[in-house]
């Protein structure tokens, strides 16, 4: 096996993920009409942003932290560059890199399937594939629009396969096993034909009894009743198929019609209620790996947890009643969310490495 590569020089390739959030962000605050926002230039490019910059980034290098060969940052890299490229106003160059990539991603994600072809690794590779098809949606038409379907199969299959993989040692029926591979299928297949309304609410439908599969059969629904970080990322996760089941039930009706509001509900339901709580919940666990530094848990995190979800019950109640001072105040929360989560982490990795350094000097006092 090649050399891994060592986690100070992974810092870098985070930053730049971190770069795109918060240009993601303030983009998307542009996007609602909020005045004093940095992000109107970048109003555009809030999905690719957030999707193919920062999550490009962040799943990717985790992905290739699991590899453990230096080849595979290459696709954390050319995801963060191509959110470089965005905010220097070259969005033509900024699909190309962000297709390199997802297409790198997806191999790494075969090799992992060459190396325990399972389902859990089957269905992350179609994740990894779903995100490089939606940027080549997005490079062939110039319109992120066009790239959304694939998006949306792209983290509905890398986090159920990822889950998949945590509760694979679980005892499951052949029920769940089939219903599972089915589901996985049909995402697949709704993402190609979502450009029809009736293939886009089929999708939806998907999405939905998917919500329905994890809540039932995730490790979670045990889990949610330990204490400490056991607990808090069952939250998570529990609630953010909650906002999977919203989103899935709101593609089911309305299907994919970009610029409505069921539209813009159905998306930052998923996008930030489901996926962002996954997030939350994984980033204790991601962070120590990825980095080599320690994140405690802190019920702290509960905070912005919940400030996330009001986020996007504001949202989706803006939708719902057209008030735009509804969905001023669920994207200014999404912002506040974020801001505090990162504020909290950092906070507690401050804490971790104090006490770990006390924890070190105390014998020596004692001599």
């Amino acid at each position: 096996m090649q050399p891994d590569l060592p986690p100070r020089a992974r810092v870098p390739l985070l930053a730049l993920g971190l770069a795109a959030l918060v240009a993601g962000v303030l983009a998307g605050l542009a996007r609602l009409g909020i005045a004093g926002t940095a992000g109107g230039p970048l109003a555009a490019w809030h999905g690719p942003l957030m999707v193919a910059a920062f999550f490009g980034v962040v799943i990717s290098l985790e992905r290739a932290v699991a590899a453990g060969t230096w080849w595979a940052y290459a696709a954390p890299l050319a995801c963060g560059l191509g959110g470089i490229a965005l905010l220097l106003g070259e969005p033509g160059a900024a699909a190309m890199l962000a297709t390199a990539g997802a297409a790198i991603l997806t191999g790494v994600s075969l090799w992992f399937v060459a190396r325990q072809p399972e389902m859990h690794t089957m269905t992350v590779a179609a994740g990894a594939a779903a995100l490089a098809a939606g940027d080549v949606a997005w490079l062939a038409s110039g319109r992120p629009a066009s790239a959304v379907a694939a998006w949306i199969a792209f983290f509905a299959l890398t986090i159920a396969g990822e889950r998949l993989e945590l509760t694979r040692f679980l005892p499951r029926s052949a029920f769940a096993r089939r219903s599972f591979a089915a589901l996985a299928l049909a995402i697949g297949a709704g993402a190609v034909v979502a450009v029809d309304p009736w293939g886009a609410r089929a999708l939806g439908v998907a999405l939905a009894l998917t919500a329905a599969w994890l809540a039932r059969f995730d490790l979670a629904r045990r889990t949610v009743h330990d204490r400490g970080l056991s607990r808090y990322a069952a939250v998570c996760l529990l609630s953010g198929y909650a906002w999977l089941a919203v989103a899935g039930l709101l593609i089911a009706v309305n299907g994919l019609a970009v610029g409505t509001p069921g539209y813009d509900a159905a998306l930052h339901a998923l996008f930030v209620g489901f996926v962002f709580a996954m997030v939350f919940g994984h980033a204790p666990i991601i962070v120590p790996a990825v980095l080599r530094i320690a994140l405690p848990y802190t019920a702290a995190f509960y905070l912005s947890l919940g400030v996330l979800h009001a986020s996007v019950a504001l949202r989706v109640a803006g939708d719902a009643t057209g008030s735009a001072s509804l969905l001023a105040a669920g994207g200014l929360a999404h912002a506040a969310a974020l801001a505090l989560f990162i504020a909290t982490a950092v906070v507690a990795v401050v804490r971790g490495r104090r006490a770990e350094a006390h924890s070190v000097a105390a014998p020596r006092k004692g001599v």
